[in-house]
């Protein structure tokens, strides 16, 4: 033997997938289709409906005729607007994107097809909510190719409650 002992490999740790988490940042509201939004410190979102005294729980917004599951309730992230900023050179307020909920810290296409809790309410990612020329119209600005698939996403309001700024945004499973 050479004196040496032999020293056996560190086993490989695998922690798991780090789960989404965010919060609420902004919380806008419009009375209808075209008009101002409006910030909120806080709001009721209803189940099945969106969130009160908005456009689209009042069924007043602007959107396809056709009907479709999370047409209530829009998500967008805080990073994709800083983005669109650096990358694009354009810059937008969290309202002007009209999105209901801007959020910080979490991945909002990695709740889509999922339930997720924010604030009170439990809700279900559904699909991307995509620019449209009717956003571009409001806005004055081209920002339909730079915010393909990052223009948030649309969500169903599963169980209704308070949604407040701050409020944290996590899978219903941690609860």
């Amino acid at each position: 033997m050479s004196g040496q002992e032999s020293v056996s490999p560190t086993p490989e740790v695998h922690s798991p997938a780090p789960r989404p988490r965010g919060r609420v940042l902004h919380i806008h509201t419009a009375a209808g289709a075209g008009l101002p939004v409006q910030a909120r410190d806080r709001v009721e979102a209803r189940a099945g409906g969106g969130l009160v005294g908005d456009r689209y729980d009042a069924r007043a917004g602007h959107w396809s005729p056709i009907k479709r599951r999370g047409d209530w309730l829009s998500l967008i992230e805080q990073e994709e607007i800083d983005r669109l900023r650096v990358s694009w050179g354009l810059a937008l307020d969290p309202g002007e994107t009209r999105r209901n909920i801007t959020t910080e810290g979490i991945r909002l296409d990695d709740l889509l097809g999922r339930q997720f809790r924010i604030g009170e309410a439990i809700c279900y990612g559904v699909r991307h909510c995509e620019p449209c020329t009717y956003l571009e119209q409001l806005l004055g600005r081209e920002i339909i190719y730079p915010l393909v698939h990052r223009a948030g996403i649309r969500v169903e309001i599963l169980a209704g409650g308070l949604i407040s700024t701050g409020d944290p945004i996590h899978l219903a499973d941690e609860d």
